[in-house]
């Protein structure tokens, strides 16, 4: 007999897990996402726990919890002999009265399940258990099996361990709870959802009773508070977390930058505390803005009628319920029950509460009138407007995406991936690849100033003919007016958007120069060496043609796209920070004289300062006079450039002030034309206007860095000549040392002089 005991103790024994591996547990725990001033906006994890050392645990979440699963924890060496005795007895008389049977684990025994094997219901299991559960006891102290225990059991609601589930059903931390709420935590580990005191109050308060018996009988609180907490209604208070909610695509894409860099466990599992460079104001308004531009250009395009109709369609209430609502855009779902010659009268849908719509702001829905428009029974979208009037709303088929960057150091203030995040994760800042067509020009005309043109060289906008290779069709690029201007000066051609002068720049330069400095800047990467690349005709993300905006402000220093700042583990130890520049000086000390630390960063050079800031000034230009002129009236410094696609597509806008750079784009997923009319300067531009009116304050428009080796001079716009400031066709160009021959050896009328360039502001 005692040689089949040991025998089969040696044969469960093998293979065991190695229970040595707790002494260094650490339990999984969620990680947070902050914005840059600290609001929190995301918590990715599977398990909602926070984990609590043994020394912060209450004695009433100790007792409650022993009272309940294991009240000769500290007597018994792993397993419990009496429990096991009793829970036998039971067991005959559940057989007997076919009720479910009951376990005898002891609390040992549930930590060597819940870490160390599985939830297999089978004798073999249990033997392994009882053995792991001596070992655990010989190795580890009561109180750290307490520990592993109390932070690792599942307690419903999706929480696991005391502190999480504190939190979950009181809002409260441990050390908060009364004996009445640690009971309840106890009573929760034999059937967390059976006992859920958000939907089974009543079951859950007598077990909590019968827990707070088992505390009398064990002598922790006395039969007078045994009656006290018994009669002690259970109030519930569901953990309210201030999580930022307007930033979805942003956290998303951090999500998947770290899940690929770190692995899946550590972004899950390592609770870690990660920095974004978010700005919570700039989101806000980068999100209202693109929404504001998108409804926009929808309601241009017409009414596609009502969701349904309650009387005409038995299956109008199936169709709501599908219908993908985005909270966050507050709409309400309304029916008509009255219509008027200039109004229509509604009821919210399941409320008493009435409204109407006037025909004013019903007008770019209208089929002649308000009666052949809508019939009483039809179900609409409706919400307030700021003027607290009601106004008809539609899901917009288009979409689109805005980016916010810092250009100085690349820090993405603000991402918004689409109109609707609930209704649609895809990011189109990030994750779509569209044309960005003559927004691409700006790198075209950059290369070229580096390659000995300047903003006053004459190129011809004149009929230009390409061939493609055998079997293909002669390419032939028009401007989008389908005219023809003659010789022009470069400064033209950009803020105009001409097609044929940016064809003959980079044929002149050769496409080769333009691709490397385009693969440089990360817009394309391996493309095809063809002409209509110029014209914007490759692939490019809208973060990525942003960012490269960015080396124009920059000084023509090359810039990273950056999301995450800093990451630290659960213990505050940095294990990733963006800022890498360097400290010259900072580990130097004198007693005798003060020394004071540069920080310099290690951005690439990509751009000559001159050119960089020559892009800058012809790209305001765009907005005074070209493309971008609908910018005009915020009279601020502004610089930017439109772009459209073949077909109009694809609608961009690239807009700049001093420190900010905002990309917009517009389109279809599914790419289609946006309509005739429908441009970068239509579609697009409005949205980079309404968020930079949001975001910046007068004080925050400040003229661009003039470099001290720039040179300026007044030159007629068209011939790009040499003129007196009292030609009104003059402007104030600017040009580098080598430029100064162009202007036939004439002497420059202003040169370097800031002040002087301000004066005559009006000219440029």
């Amino acid at each position: 007999m005692l040689f089949f005991v040991f025998s089969s103790l040696w044969y469960f024994s093998s293979g065991l897990p190695d229970y040595k591996k707790l002494a260094n547990y650490e339990a999984p725990v969620s990680s947070r996402l902050y914005a840059d001033n600290g609001m929190l906006i995301a918590e990715y994890a599977i398990e909602k726990r926070l984990f609590i050392p043994y020394g912060s645990i209450p004695k009433k979440i100790i007792n409650s919890f022993l009272s309940a699963e294991d009240k000769n924890f500290y007597k018994h060496p792993g397993v419990d002999a009496q429990g096991i005795l009793r829970a036998v007895i039971k067991n005959l008389h559940n057989i007997i009265n076919d009720k479910r049977l009951e376990g005898a684990s002891t609390i040992t025994q549930q930590v060597a399940k819940n870490f160390l094997l599985t939830n297999e219901v089978s004798i073999k299991r249990k033997i392994k258990e009882a053995i792991l559960a001596f070992r655990i006891e010989k190795a580890y102290s009561k109180e750290k099996i307490l520990e592993l225990y109390l932070n690792q059991i599942y307690l419903g609601a999706g929480t696991y361990g005391i502190a999480s589930a504190s939190l979950e059903y009181f809002d409260k931390s441990v050390k908060e709870l009364n004996y009445s709420e640690a009971a309840l935590l106890a009573a929760l580990p034999k059937a967390p959802s059976k006992y859920n005191p958000f939907r089974y109050i009543e079951e859950a308060t007598l077990r909590r009773n019968l827990v707070l018996n088992n505390l009398t009988e064990n002598g922790f609180i006395s039969k007078e508070e045994f009656e006290k907490f018994k009669n002690k209604k259970i109030i519930l208070k569901k953990r309210d977390i201030k999580i930022f909610n307007d930033a979805n695509s942003y956290s998303e894409e951090i999500r998947r930058i770290i899940k690929d860099k770190y692995g899946f466990d550590k972004l899950y599992a390592e609770g870690l505390s990660i920095k974004s460079s978010l700005n919570t104001d700039y989101q806000v308004y980068a999100l209202e803005a693109l929404r504001e531009g998108i409804e926009s250009y929808d309601r241009r395009h017409g009414w596609r009628g009502v969701i349904t109709n309650k009387k005409n369609d038995s299956k109008w209430r199936e169709k709501l319920n599908n219908l993908k609502i985005d909270t966050s855009l507050n709409w309400n779902l309304a029916e008509v029950v009255n219509i008027k010659e200039d109004q229509i009268i509604f009821r919210l849908i399941d409320s008493k509460i009435k409204g109407q719509i006037y025909k004013k702001n019903l007008k770019w829905a209208l089929n002649k009138s308000i009666e052949n428009t809508f019939k009483v029974s039809d179900v609409i979208f409706t919400k307030k407007n700021i003027k607290d009037q009601w106004v008809l709303k539609q899901k917009p088929k288009v979409n689109g995406a805005i980016v916010v960057i810092e250009p100085q150091s690349g820090k993405v203030k603000a991402l918004v991936g689409g109109y609707s995040y609930k209704t649609s994760e895809f990011n189109r800042a990030t994750q779509a690849k569209r044309q960005p067509g003559s927004a691409f020009k700006p790198f075209v005309y950059a290369v070229a100033l580096e390659n000995n043109f300047s903003p006053n060289s004459i190129i011809l906008d004149a009929p230009f003919i390409a061939e493609q290779g055998v079997g293909l069709k002669n390419w032939k690029p028009e401007n989008y007016g389908k005219k023809f201007y003659g010789p022009s000066t470069l400064r033209k051609g950009i803020e105009y958007s001409r097609n044929l002068m940016t064809v003959r720049i980079a044929q002149q330069l050769g496409l080769k120069k333009i691709l490397n400095f385009s693969k440089e800047l990360n817009i394309y990467e391996d493309i095809p060496e063809l002409l209509s690349v110029s014209l914007g005709s490759a692939e490019t993300s809208l973060l990525n043609l942003t960012t490269a905006y960015g080396t124009f402000i920059n000084g023509g220093k090359k810039i990273e796209p950056i999301l995450i700042e800093r990451i630290q583990n659960r213990r505050g130890k940095t294990i990733f920070n963006a800022d890498n520049r360097e400290c010259v000086g900072c580990d130097r000390f004198s007693e005798d004289k003060i020394v004071i630390p540069e920080i310099k960063n290690n951005f690439k050079q990509v751009l000559s300062e001159e050119t960089a800031y020559q892009i800058t000034s012809m790209l305001q230009g765009a907005v005074k006079r070209g493309t971008g002129k609908k910018l005009r009236d915020l009279k601020v410094p502004l610089a930017g450039k439109t772009g459209t696609t073949n077909n109009n597509f694809d609608a961009w806008f690239i807009g700049f002030s001093s420190n900010l750079v905002v990309g917009v784009y517009v389109g279809y997923d599914n790419p289609q034309s946006l309509g005739k009319y429908e441009t970068g300067a239509k579609a697009a531009l409005p949205i980079f206007k309404t968020f930079i009116k949001k975001a910046l304050y007068k004080e925050d428009f400040k003229e661009f860095s003039i470099p001290e080796t720039i040179f300026f001079s007044a030159v007629d716009y068209d011939s790009g000549e040499k003129a007196n400031l009292g030609n009104k066709k003059a402007i104030i160009e600017s040009f580098k040392n080598s430029d100064i021959n162009k202007l036939k050896n004439n002497e420059l009328e202003i040169s370097g002089n800031y002040d002087k360039l301000i004066k005559f502001r009006q000219f440029y």
